[in-house]
């Protein structure tokens, strides 16, 4: 994809403290790349911090604090995962509305790792197929979702990956189906 293929698309990036650190900065380095405009929207108000495989990472500057995200705001999701992130968030009921909105009305969401739980908790697994860290394998079938072990899955506007290899795949499969629904600003003659 061009470099300007997401130019003018605004993209949310849902995150609570303990997401895991390379799910948000590569997925957000690709949508930079491709033109997109990302923003940190968090429950937390100035910071949240990431999780760094096995210790606690980075701080990251908060965007938009949840309470003021709009998702109106935004053409498309993404939900890093970690676990102490989407469990955090599949309790709080602003981020499962959030969540759940971009859903209703149609727009892409890319979900990795542990990130499904709250697609899952935003009643939106059901008849999907999905891929997630292992671990939640049982929840989504339970949840109705059609689990598989792929390295990335693509169910319409759903995109979904296991666990930080897979970004690569997870990066490429975003931007193409981001790309696929954003209409570039076209000028007429």
């Amino acid at each position: 994809m061009s470099n300007d293929s997401l130019k003018g698309m605004k993209v949310a990036i849902l995150v609570d403290d303990g997401f895991e650190q390379v799910e948000l900065i590569e997925p957000r380095r690709a949508l930079d790349e491709a033109g997109a405009e990302t923003r940190i929207v968090s429950p937390q108000i100035d910071r949240v911090r990431g999780w760094n495989s096995k210790e606690w990472g980075d701080g990251f500057p908060v965007d938009i604090p949840l309470d003021g995200a709009r998702p109106e705001d935004f053409d498309a999701l993404v939900l890093p995962g970690g676990v102490m992130n989407p469990d955090s968030l599949r309790m709080n009921s602003k981020a499962v509305t959030f969540v759940k909105t971009f859903f209703d009305v149609g727009k892409p969401v890319a979900a990795i790792c542990h990130g499904p739980w709250t697609v899952l908790e935003a009643g939106h697994a059901k008849g999907r197929r999905m891929t997630s860290w292992p671990s939640l394998k049982t929840d989504l079938r339970n949840a109705g979702a059609e689990w598989v072990d792929q390295e990335v899955v693509v169910d319409g506007k759903l995109i979904t990956s296991r666990k930080p290899e897979d970004i690569p795949a997870f990066n490429g499969a975003m931007i193409e189906v981001f790309g696929s629904v954003h209409l570039p600003e076209t000028h007429t003659a």
